[in-house]
């Protein structure tokens, strides 16, 4: 070992070492390194590179960062932006069937009532998506999913318009599969990013876009359809639905981070019978799953039969005019875009939500049989019965959309909300029909309001007393 130089002192080690770099008097923590410079330039300059495209890439979490400073948006407000566009736009699109049905049968040389096979097209698309997309939502993301949906919706639209009967239910069954993700999707994207404290009011604003994209098309379809001619309005409808699409871009990489396990084989499972045994058996991941989805199918069917006849029957039954009848579907409509955003303020506050959608099916019930028993009354009690079912009837969707989405598995709420939705809407196509059946036996509406009162006021009842709710 080298020997130390006579007059000089011996290196300190250890402690005294330490003790050495951090003179007596100073307290606190050694002093920091000094930054290292590069070519004589400060390490911010590796920074600046980094910014004009030298260096490493940027980390995903700055460029994340950098994307919410651009939109000017938190996270959840991305996603309830992206979600109400897409579902305005959408419910847009699906009010054309209705409103266009007897150009639609005229052009395809058709009975009027055929617009009803037509109907029943779109519904089986809807079904099939929601039976079979979970794989699809999990590989591509939500925003992705949204704007294949918006994809299908706008060819569906453009083969609707073509004067061949076979192409249009073609786009019929296109249009159904368009419509269908915007609900798994949609509760997907909210349930990761929204408040838990506001979650019922964020779901609930969403679904408003339904009744709002109805309304905007029952007042404006018709006169673009005057002005540039059905093919031409038509194709219009399905530029917007493209435009759509576009508009929310800018929000896919920031609410397609988190996704389910990629899957290319996707649209082989699309097709595949065991999507659907999936769909039955997601039901049963959480013990109040099977009775949330019981009260959406019971509102569901009075949520169908009420739209589908509530203007025949105070047509044919009770000789209101065309305009009047109108008029009250407009307060049905209206009342019920209020109500989703109260009630999901109210279940918010409430906090039991599940609480809130069984007093809503008994709520629902009552409305009802004032609705029928007014309906040859005057004037003010009828829209006020009417406000009150848009209220019941048709303003439950948003919280029961978070709340399938409160009881889901982290990795599963796309696929319950989509088993959920499915089961709903077979109720929502066998109510009707035997609205229809009931109504043509005893040649009256009534009986057949009160049956779907009685259902509702039974669901009610059994669902406050399987919950222990007094």
């Amino acid at each position: 070992m080298r020997g130390v130089e006579p007059g000089k002192p011996t290196p300190a080690r250890g402690p005294a070492r330490r003790a050495h770099a951090n003179p007596a008097g100073r307290t606190g923590r050694p002093e920091p390194r000094p930054r290292r410079h590069i070519r004589g330039r400060p390490a911010q300059a590796g920074l600046a590179r980094h910014r004009f495209g030298g260096g490493k890439r940027q980390e995903p979490a700055c460029q994340e960062r950098r994307e919410e400073a651009v939109l000017k948006l938190p996270l959840w407000g991305s996603a309830l932006s992206a979600t109400l566009l897409v579902q305005v736009v959408s419910s847009y699109a699906a009010a054309t069937v209705p409103l266009l049905g007897p150009v639609l049968t005229q052009r395809w040389n058709l009975p009027p009532e055929s617009i009803g096979y037509v109907s029943a097209t779109v519904s089986i698309g809807i079904c099939w998506c929601l039976a079979c997309g979970g794989p699809m939502l999990d590989h591509h993301g939500p925003v992705r999913t949204l704007q294949l949906g918006l994809a299908f919706t706008s060819v569906g639209i453009v083969f609707l318009s073509l004067p061949i009967a076979a192409l249009g239910f073609a786009g019929a069954l296109l249009l159904g599969l368009g419509l269908a993700p915007n609900n798994p999707a949609g509760s997907t994207m909210l349930m990761r990013t929204a408040p838990a404290r506001h979650r019922n009011l964020i779901f609930s604003i969403r679904q408003a876009g339904v009744p709002f994209g109805g309304a905007l098309a029952g007042v404006s379809v018709a006169p673009v359809v005057s002005v540039l001619g059905f093919t031409q309005a038509a194709w219009s409808i399905a530029a917007l639905v493209i435009v759509s699409l576009l508009a929310v871009q800018p929000f896919q990489k920031r609410l397609d981070m988190e996704r389910g396990p990629a899957n290319r084989r996707w649209a082989r499972m699309f097709l595949s019978p065991s999507a659907l045994r999936r769909s039955a058996e997601v039901i049963r991941s959480h013990p109040s799953l099977p009775l949330v989805t019981g009260i959406g199918i019971s509102l569901s069917i009075a949520q169908a039969s009420v739209q589908a006849f509530t203007a025949t029957y105070l047509v044919t039954q009770h000789g209101k005019d065309l305009a009047h009848a109108g008029y009250l579907m407009a307060v049905l409509l209206a009342s019920s875009t209020i109500s989703r955003i109260v009630l999901g303020w109210l279940a918010d506050r409430w906090r039991r939500g599940l609480l809130l959608l069984c007093l809503l099916l008994l709520a629902t019930s009552g409305a009802i049989v004032l609705f029928v028993c007014s309906a040859a009354g005057p004037s003010w009690a009828l829209y006020g019965c009417v406000a009150l079912i848009g209220a019941t009837a048709l303003g439950w969707n948003g919280v029961y959309m978070a709340e399938l989405a409160r009881l889901s598995p982290p990795g599963l709420i796309g696929d319950v909300t989509s088993a959920a939705n499915l089961f709903g809407f077979a109720g929502s196509f066998c109510g009707p029909l035997v609205f229809a059946l009931l109504a043509g036996r005893t040649g009256s509406f009534d009986w057949s309001y009160l049956l779907i009162a009685f259902q509702l006021a039974a669901c009610g009842v059994v669902s406050m007393w399987r919950r222990g709710w007094r």
